[in-house]
């Protein structure tokens, strides 16, 4: 896990094109957590020298061509290893290599990138979640079908480049 504290620039540039966006279709939260979502786009591109192409399918090519999807969530802490990474199930549609997922404070102050992990391989390890299905270990109520991995089964970002 990578934690950064994001700068002024990033935060300026995540809200500009999160105002410019608005809300899109199928979001869960309905637009609110686009500044994060942004923010986290940003700053993978930036530890990875990647291209952000903002596609349905990906959100940017690294410098080998690999797609690469940022799935940020906004939280109130820092993230815990028992902590689960979500991919909604309409998300299973789309047309990337990889997945980096992101968490971002809600007052946008520090941001963790967790870790990455191949799309093929997140859905074979992740447990499917229908709406409404509740987490028995927090009593957590799923907004939306999605599928889960735990943080601790990702993989380190630096792996994007091992051969």
């Amino acid at each position: 896990m990578i934690e950064i504290t994001p700068t002024k620039e990033q935060i300026e540039q995540a809200k500009r094109e999160a105002k410019n966006l608005g809300s899109l279709s199928g979001s869960i939260t309905r637009g609110a957590g686009n500044v994060a979502g942004f923010l986290g786009e940003i700053i993978v591109a930036e530890l990875l020298a990647a291209t952000r192409q903002n596609t349905y399918d990906y959100d940017m090519l690294d410098a080998d061509g690999i797609k690469i999807d940022v799935k940020t969530k906004r939280c109130t802490s820092a993230p815990k290893e028992f902590y689960d990474c979500v991919v909604p199930a309409h998300g299973s549609k789309q047309s990337c290599d990889d997945y980096v997922f992101v968490r971002v404070l809600e007052n946008l102050k520090t941001a963790w990138v967790l870790g990455r992990k191949p799309k093929k391989e997140f859905y074979a390890d992740a447990t499917y979640r229908k709406k409404g299905d509740v987490d028995e270990s927090c009593g957590f109520v799923y907004k939306a079908s999605c599928y889960v991995l735990p943080m601790s089964q990702l993989e380190a970002l630096s792996t994007l480049y091992e051969s």
